[in-house]
């Protein structure tokens, strides 16, 4: 989902899969899935979903298994994990609004972000994968899902929450200093919108 880190897209080119990046939600990963036969998908929430050797639904017992699986190939269990790229990163971030508010200043971000942040490298349609910036301080904005920027060193996400009446958002950099200046120029963005905006930590 648009939630997950950039660094999963690269990561799954390099073992042959084909990453396609969708909206939040775990109803709307597996229609997703189905619609293109793909054998796993995931969310940032925890949600794991196999079609392989399984039924296409998240089931954490399984999900769990098969992680013991893959790592019982090796003699070092910390070694395969220790070598999955890593990012600095905040966790879920919450924005509270009034009940209707979130998914109107969505809305006005999506509109807003090509101006702030430059044109879009590429027009991105519903279901594609994220195109990482080719240059330095050039950003690539995806409006899948909410309002998606990335740039060569990380990403910002904000977005409207499905269930609960709050904007969700999620920044990553490859270093702290790319995770900071990502996480205020987002921000800024936002109390462009929304001057009161008052950033919490998500309730779960």
């Amino acid at each position: 989902d648009v939630k997950c880190s950039q660094r999963l897209a690269p990561a799954i080119e390099a073992a042959g899969g084909v990453p396609v990046i969708y909206k939040t939600g775990h109803s709307l990963i597996k229609a997703r899935m189905k619609e293109l036969d793909s054998p796993l998908g995931g969310e940032m929430s925890g949600h794991i979903f196999f079609k392989e050797r399984w039924f296409g639904f998240d089931d954490g017992t399984y999900a769990g298994c098969r992680l013991l699986e893959i790592l019982s190939r090796s003699p070092d269990a910390s070694a395969v994990l220790n070598a999955l790229p890593t990012s600095c990163s905040t966790p879920e971030l919450n924005v509270p609004c009034a009940e209707g508010e979130a998914h109107r200043l969505a809305a006005e971000l999506q509109a807003l972000a090509p101006v702030v942040f430059a044109e879009p490298l590429s027009a991105r349609p519903e279901g594609s994968e994220p195109r990482a910036a080719g240059s330095a301080g050039a950003a690539a904005i995806s409006t899948i899902d909410g309002l998606r920027v990335d740039w060569p060193d990380g990403f910002g996400l904000i977005r409207a929450s499905n269930t609960t009446p709050v904007l969700v958002l999620r920044f990553e950099g490859q270093t702290p200093q790319a995770l900071a200046r990502i996480q205020a120029d987002m921000l800024a963005l936002l109390r462009r919108v929304k001057p009161d905006a008052q950033l919490g930590a998500a309730a779960h």
